[in-house]
């Protein structure tokens, strides 16, 4: 109507589920495109880039990455002596097959490989690759004499993007064992603590979990993956003297899983079929379900303690099939 106000169109509001995208940041940084290569390397650099070539490599380029302004040696390196870090996850071998067959449908490699150049005296120098395993041995199927990296200077990177690797999407029983092979080695570098290697663990729990994978791999870590996010703490000892703990640690949640086996096994012999048995026995004992917020948070020993005396009491005579049919969550074996 005439009278009435006319309405504003309103702002057409972002589809539900969908998050809005991050604003560019508010000042630049880095270096410009002319700056990368506008200096002389320092003596580090140029030492590796001899050193690549005494190995066999050819450099292609020396330049500083964009954000940080870090020395980077672009170069082709035998493959022969490049091989993955000593304490990452295993191949896919799908994955694998994939890259075999788009690498050699386009007939092209286009996506280097990270590396830090590692000598030792008992050996040749070799090339380790944190986030290249799969493509390296995609090449080295095909029959690739060389491959490109982007070696790094400074060897302590490789277990940095070792935390990053995005190649493929690690689950939870591949980024644990990925984590206390890693936890291995730097465990034999020093006094460092586990909170020294928060961003190259990511979690403490995967340290607890990795030792529980290597002991059983069939082990399903995901049932236990929630009470532990909440339980689990880096440990403040040097990790070479924390190990011992968390060898400790490892015990008592294997022994939980055998009784927690025990009960779910009871419940199969009463005819009780599911994906989600033992993820259901778990929520069952789980101490922090009905926490309240304001109590105060349970140690990873009083957890595990009150969930081990739980599932010793658990009756599976008074689980019917309707309980199972509420209960959510991932399948028992979805790693």
């Amino acid at each position: 109507m005439g009278s009435m106000a006319e309405a504003k169109p309103k702002k057409a509001r972002a589809a539900a589920g969908t998050r809005r995208r991050r604003k560019p940041a508010g000042a630049s940084t880095g270096l410009t495109a002319t700056e990368l290569q506008a200096a002389a390397p320092p003596g580090d650099v140029a030492a590796l880039h001899r050193a690549i070539e005494d190995d066999g490599g050819k450099v292609l380029s020396i330049y500083r990455e964009p954000y940080g302004g870090r020395w980077l040696v672009f170069a082709a390196l035998p493959i022969e002596l490049v091989e993955p870090t000593p304490y990452q996850r295993n191949l896919s071998e799908t994955h694998v097959r994939k890259l075999e067959a788009v690498i050699g449908k386009i007939g092209r490699f286009l996506d280097p490989l990270i590396a830090v150049r590692t000598a030792k005296s008992d050996h040749v120098a070799k090339y380790w690759t944190p986030n290249g395993n799969h493509r390296l041995s995609a090449m080295r199927t095909l029959g690739a004499k060389s491959i490109v990296a982007i070696v790094v200077p400074e060897a302590s990177a490789a277990y940095q993007i070792l935390a990053l690797n995005t190649e493929k999407a690690h689950n939870l029983r591949e980024k644990s064992l990925e984590v206390i092979r890693m936890y291995n080695e730097l465990a034999q570098l020093g006094d460092a603590t586990e909170e020294t290697y928060a961003l190259e663990f990511d979690e403490p729990a995967f340290i607890t979990l990795g030792l529980c994978y290597e002991e059983r791999p069939r082990f399903s870590g995901g049932a236990y993956h929630p009470v532990l996010k909440r339980v689990e703490a880096f440990l403040t000892q040097p990790m070479h003297k924390a190990i011992g703990l968390r060898h400790e640690r490892a015990r008592a949640l294997l022994a939980l899983d055998d009784v927690i086996v025990g009960q779910v096994e009871a419940l199969k012999a009463k005819g009780l079929t599911s994906p989600y048995l033992k993820s259901f026995v778990v929520a069952r004992v789980n101490p922090i379900r009905f926490r309240p917020k304001d109590a105060p948070p349970l140690s990873f020993d009083e957890a595990l303690d009150r969930m081990t005396k739980a599932a010793k009491q658990f009756n599976p005579d008074k689980v019917k099939m309707d309980d199972l049919a509420k209960s959510g969550g991932a399948p028992d074996d979805a790693e």
